[in-house]
């Protein structure tokens, strides 16, 4: 037999491999991803996380919070989207946070690439399945937090479908989604089966009724009108389902005129609450929304300039007002006001109905108390708005 000599390298043949720097974490899995299907200007790659349940790690101190996101970057494209930044960490290298106060520089590839690469998790419903025997009933679950579960994609692929089959057989858990699409009602008969035995919320986000500015503000998701009729569906279906009016973007949607059009058709759809909280700008996302600003709302640059200059989030005195109109808004059309998006199956306060329009919500009244009421919490357990981790 001839001999064969063996180094090292043939022995292991990835010591051969070109060196570069050692990818960790979400980059590594991002490298090993494989292309599997295109769209219109979209490339779909398939990711093998190791868990599809996420602890919520927001600065804000939420607790008793997992999150679940099928998939990495979404369709939509929405403008605004704080989320942009969980492309960061499928780069081989560290990116460099702009400097506070920095307004003109270029969006970054990464953070576009966010509605161009989309990553699909495979085996999300297996993994789930071993996850949730290590889940406290009480801990509140949120799908949808960074990427929309019922983005274009699902139809095809079914990630969310195959999540929500296995949360039907499940009980006592509680479990909060959030869509902008009209693929939800596709699943009406699993979530009926989850609501049966679970608390289960679904919040759709309808930023406007304007059409032509959401077209704008979120290039390719479903128009309002789709969105209010899909909301009439899931409340006609026993469900509670309510409207997120977020993020409230000043100058642009935060009008009475504005919030009062949204709380109206959502309670002529039904709706169980209304939420309406804030813009939050990350720094990751501050070039792709100023440069939007720039380009079709000149004229209030230089207010966004100032808002977001030092900060991520509006200031006290703004957040306060739109609480106050909030409130008084959900009051006036029966709609319990959601003050926290952080509780997403709890409702923080009742509604108050006004006795002069009362008579004229009496088959809306009654198709709510079809439905569960909503769980309060304890003043001290109210946090500040927007979700956290991906």
């Amino acid at each position: 037999m001839a001999k064969t000599k063996l180094t090292p390298s043939s022995l292991f043949p990835i010591l051969n491999q070109h060196p570069g720097p050692r990818l960790l974490g979400m980059a590594r899995l991002a490298a090993e991803s494989t292309h599997t299907d295109d769209g219109h200007q979209i490339e779909f790659r398939t990711l093998q996380p190791r868990t599809i349940l996420n602890r919520s790690v927001s600065k804000r101190q939420l607790k008793n919070y997992w999150t679940i996101n099928p998939y990495r970057g979404c369709e939509f494209g929405c403008k605004y989207c704080y989320a942009r930044y969980t492309h960061e960490f499928l780069q081989p290298a560290p990116i460099n946070t702009p400097p506070p106060g920095t307004h003109d520089i270029p969006q970054q590839p990464w953070a576009l690439a966010f509605e161009h690469e989309i990553y699909l998790k495979e085996n999300a419903a297996w993994l789930l399945e071993q996850e949730l025997r290590h889940v406290d009933p009480t801990e509140e679950i949120a799908i949808g937090t960074a990427t929309d579960p019922y983005q274009p994609i699902e139809r095809r692929v079914g990630i969310t479908r195959s999540l929500l089959e296995v949360f039907a057989r499940q009980k006592g858990l509680r479990i909060g989604i959030i869509t902008k699409s009209s693929l939800i009602t596709r699943d009406i008969d699993l979530l009926q089966q989850i609501a049966a035995n679970n608390t289960l919320v679904i919040h759709l986000t309808i930023t406007t009724t304007d059409a032509a500015l959401a077209r704008k503000l979120e290039p390719r998701a479903p128009r309002p009108d789709l969105r209010f009729a899909d909301l009439r569906k899931l409340c006609i279906a026993g469900l509670n389902a309510g409207v997120l009016c977020s993020p409230l973007l000043p100058g642009i949607n935060d009008s009475v005129a504005s919030i009062d059009s949204v709380a109206e058709r959502a309670s002529a759809a039904g709706a169980c609450f209304l939420g309406a909280h804030p813009l939050f700008l990350k720094s990751c996302s501050r070039p792709t929304w100023l440069a939007f600003i720039r380009e079709h709302l000149p004229h209030l640059a230089d207010d966004y300039n100032r808002r977001f200059a030092k900060a991520d989030f509006v200031d006290a005195t703004y957040r306060n007002r739109m609480a106050t109109l909030t409130r008084q808004i959900c009051r006036k059309h029966h709609l319990y006001e959601r003050n926290s998006e952080a509780h997403l199956t709890r409702d923080l306060s009742t509604p108050q109905p006004a006795s002069s329009q009362a008579a004229g919500k009496e088959s809306a009244n009654k198709q709510s108390a079809a439905r569960k009421p909503p769980i309060p919490v304890r003043p001290e357990d109210l946090q500040p708005s927007l979700f956290a981790t991906s």
